[in-house]
């Protein structure tokens, strides 16, 4: 019996002893999680790329020129609040062309057949550009000087010659650019190219103004980092 009192009292003491214990106790101070840091892009800076695309001619005529070229880009980008500014020049080689085979009179031969090709052996353009970033999207439009070279070939009775010329002109068009990773951004555009007309063939043969359709798609690589943390 002695043994249970006494195992009785203790426990009575510990009861009392527990709940002031615990009163005594610090509560846990509360640390608030660090804020994540948002992803801001700044577009401003330099970069090179490669682009590549189809182009077919604008015309009321039959064949039309058309096909696909790829190349090469570098440019550079200015921004001030949403708006950014931008330099871009492409060269690409290219293989865009038509030809048209057909009866031709010629003297002293009569009536023989013909075939005359046109090709375009590349293209380029030096534009400037303007848009408005929303993070890392960029819708712009763009225009400037564009050119491309471009030969001409006859063929008739086993003879063939062939001419090239320079062709410059202008273009204007529009494109949305995106940033996939930290320094790599992706693009799709549209351009139109007038080019102006030139005489093959010590001037026996004149064109008219050259028009083409182009659409492409590109791949960048910005320098410098573009992302800023912003908390």
């Amino acid at each position: 019996m002695k043994k249970v009192l006494l195992a009785s009292a203790c426990l009575f003491a510990l009861g009392a002893f527990a709940p002031a214990t615990a009163a005594d106790l610090a509560a846990r101070p509360y640390t608030k999680a660090p804020a994540m840091p948002a992803a801001v892009y700044n577009w401003t800076g330099f970069y090179l790329g490669i682009v590549g695309g189809g182009a077919w001619e604008n015309g009321s005529g039959d064949p039309k020129m058309k096909g696909g070229f790829v190349g090469g880009t570098a440019g550079y980008n200015w921004q001030t609040g949403n708006v950014v500014f931008g330099l871009e020049a492409d060269g690409s080689w290219a293989d865009v062309s038509a030809s048209a085979t057909g009866a031709t009179l010629v003297p002293g031969f009569g009536v023989v057949t013909t075939t005359a090709s046109s090709k375009t052996d590349a293209m380029g353009t030096v534009r400037g550009r303007i848009g408005w970033a929303v993070n890392n999207v960029l819708f712009y439009g763009t225009g400037g000087y564009a050119w491309i070279d471009n030969k001409i070939t006859l063929s008739a009775l086993g003879v063939t010659a062939s001419d090239s010329k320079w062709h410059s002109g202008w273009t204007v068009g529009a494109g949305v650019e995106a940033f996939f990773a930290p320094q790599w951004s992706v693009k799709g555009e549209y351009l139109y190219r007038s080019l102006g007309g030139e005489s093959y063939f010590s001037g026996a043969l004149p064109t008219g103004t050259l028009n083409f359709h182009t659409v492409q798609v590109g791949v960048n690589y910005h320098f410098g980092g573009p992302i800023v943390a912003k908390y």
